[in-house]
Formats: structure tokens, C-alpha cells, sequence
């Protein structure tokens, strides 16, 4: 009887110290589970990716994952990096995060290298300053490196271009690219993407018109700057290129807000037109020396498909705000201008 409440004691001892045991390991799992599956990552709609700029170093990781929030235990990642050899393994770039995120989650994705793209939306601008500056704020690329590369002289030859001309390189359009491009590799990307552009297609309709693929990109800039109404594009391209034929000075007054600098005008006076400037078609024939603006593909597709007509001039239409007339006269292009400059006076512009 004494024998079997002994072993009845030595039972209740093993199973409470199997229970501490037990209790023991499921505290310890849980711990790990903790640093290791547990969501840690800090996201929320302004920390929705975390960007690691090139040149980074693990200590370089941490302190942005400090100073941005997006872990919310530091220490549990820096465990779990360790066990995962991250340290050694940090690639730079914009890295796409998700609602409860683990550290194992984030340390394999940073690990991994695979970024999330940017969806760059390359629309109009008119300055090398404009898009250089649009292009530092969506990429890692430094403005100050790309308006010096697109100075640059030298450097633009291999472009087939010069300072001048450096914005025709640019076809409006959405780019992928990755985050940590350098000027450089952004540069390399949109040549690629222009000589993809003028195919043998666009090329062949360039030179029936006469111009060179720039030319067709300046003048599609004046086009781009004289209408948002894509109908009429083509017969405004059609008008410039028959005074360029007759070797009429262009006379376009977007020319003459991208010289004097003001692209808010809404009246060029002839101030304006006798203001000294290579860009100014007023007082130069032929086409300026570059782009006045990075024009959109209907624009240049409507130098490429101008229609054909006897017009030489157009105006602004009163009766349609945002359309032409068009006239073969100089006689009807004054008349015209008369009742355009009747309605801007009714109005105080």
C-alpha cells in the first residue's frame, strides 16, 4: 500500500514537471513566434514602402527602420535579420510593404532584392528644370546630376542630341522603372525608349514632310502648346509646315512665352514679339533651336499626319473657346484676329 502511494507521488511529480516543462517550451515557442511571425511591421497609408537609398549598409537599414517607424521592435527584427545573415545581404531600393507584415516577412523581402517598381508618368514639361525636378522627387536620381547631364554637351552626343535639344528625347508615356536608377541608367532607359518610338514607320512619314525626327519634335511642341483640341492638331501642324515651305517666318506665339519665360500670357503683345531671343518665331523663320515642351504622341503623330490645305494662318476662335479658324489670306487672318481681340477686350484680358 505504501509502495503504490509512493509511486502515486513520483507520478504527480513527473507530470508536474512535465507540465513545467510543457509550460517552459510553450513560453519559449511562443517567444519565437513572436520575433519571428508575429505582424511587426509598422503600415499605414504614409508607410507603404520602404525606400533604402543606394550605398546603404545594414546599419544604414536599421536607423531608417528607427527614425521611419516601420518596425515597431526594433530588437526582434535585428534578432531575426541576424538568423536570416540580412547583414550581409541589403540591396538598395523602394520595397513595397503589407498590412501585418512578420519580421521574417520583411527580412525576406529586403533580402530578396525585389522592389516594387515606380510607375513614372512622363506627361508636358517645357523646362529642363520642371522635369528634372518631377523625375528626383519619383526616382533616387539626383535633379542637380540630370539638368547637368542634359547641359551637357559631351555627354548628349552620344544622345545624338545637344543642350538644345536635349528634351526631345523624352516621349510622353508611362515608364517602369526601378527606384535607385542613377541620371545615367535613367538617361540610357529613355533613349532606348525613343529610338523604340521612331520606328521605321515614323521615321518614313518624317522624311516625306522634310524634317528629321527633332524637327518633328520641335514643331510638334509648338502644336502641343497651340492646342488641347486633338481634332485640330493636324491641320494646325499642316499650317506651320506650309509656311515653312514657303519659308515664312513661323510667327507662334508659344514660341514667344517660352522666350520671355511667362507661359501664363494670354495675350502676346508685340512687346512680347520684339523680344530678343532665338526662340522667337516672331523675329527668326525657320524653327527654334529645340523643343518648347515635351509634346504628347497625338501631337507628334499630327506632324507626321498634317493635312493638307492652302491655310497659312489661324486664330484663336471667340465663338468656340479652345478652336481654331483657319484662313489662306493674310486679309481673313486680320479679320479674324480683329473679332479674337474684340472678345479678349470684352473680357479685360
Amino acid at each position: 500500500m505504501a509502495k503504490k502511494k509512493k509511486q502515486g507521488r513520483v507520478t504527480k511529480y513527473v507530470i508536474a514537471f512535465g507540465s513545467v516543462i510543457l509550460l517552459f517550451l510553450l513560453i519559449i515557442g511562443f517567444s519565437f513566434y513572436k520575433k519571428i511571425y508575429a505582424p511587426n511591421v509598422s503600415f499605414s497609408n504614409d508607410k507603404k514602402y520602404l525606400f533604402i537609398p543606394s550605398g546603404s549598409r545594414y546599419d544604414d537599414l536599421i536607423r531608417i527602420l528607427t527614425t521611419k517607424k516601420i518596425v515597431r521592435c526594433v530588437e526582434n527584427f535585428k534578432w531575426v535579420s541576424a538568423q536570416m545573415n540580412l547583414d550581409n545581404n541589403v540591396h538598395p531600393g523602394r520595397y513595397k510593404l503589407q498590412p501585418y507584415m512578420s519580421n521574417y516577412d520583411l527580412v525576406l523581402l529586403l533580402r530578396s532584392g525585389k522592389q516594387e517598381p515606380v510607375k513614372l508618368v512622363i506627361n508636358k514639361f517645357r523646362t529642363k528644370q520642371d522635369l528634372a525636378s518631377f523625375v528626383s522627387h519619383q526616382l533616387e536620381t539626383d535633379s542637380a546630376t540630370l539638368i547637368y547631364a542634359l547641359k551637357d554637351e559631351v555627354y548628349l552626343r552620344k544622345f545624338g542630341l545637344k543642350p538644345e535639344t536635349a528634351m526631345a528625347l523624352f516621349i510622353p508615356n508611362t515608364y517602369e522603372f526601378f527606384w535607385n536608377v542613377n541620371a545615367e541608367q535613367f538617361m540610357d532607359r529613355m533613349k532606348k525608349e525613343n529610338d523604340h518610338f521612331w520606328n521605321a514607320a515614323r521615321k518614313e512619314e518624317a522624311v516625306k514632310i522634310g524634317l528629321n525626327p527633332v524637327q518633328v519634335i520641335i514643331l510638334a511642341s509648338i502644336v502641343e502648346e497651340e492646342s488641347n483640341y486633338n481634332p485640330e492638331k493636324g491641320i494646325i501642324a499642316g499650317v506651320y509646315i506650309n509656311r515653312l515651305r514657303k519659308d515664312m517666318i513661323l510667327q507662334a506665339d508659344p514660341t514667344v512665352k517660352f522666350a520671355v519665360g511667362n507661359f501664363s500670357l494670354k495675350r502676346v503683345l508685340n512687346m512680347h514679339t520684339r523680344f530678343e531671343s532665338p526662340y522667337n518665331t516672331y523675329l527668326h523663320k525657320g524653327l527654334p533651336p529645340g523643343p518648347i515642351c515635351t509634346p504628347s504622341v497625338a501631337s507628334i503623330d499630327a506632324v507626321l499626319h498634317s493635312v493638307a490645305s492652302d491655310y497659312l494662318y489661324f486664330c484663336a476662335n471667340p465663338d468656340k473657346p479652345g478652336t481654331h479658324v483657319f484662313s489662306k489670306t493674310y486679309a481673313e487672318q486680320e479679320l479674324n484676329a480683329m473679332r479674337y481681340q474684340r472678345w479678349l477686350n470684352q473680357r479685360g484680358i
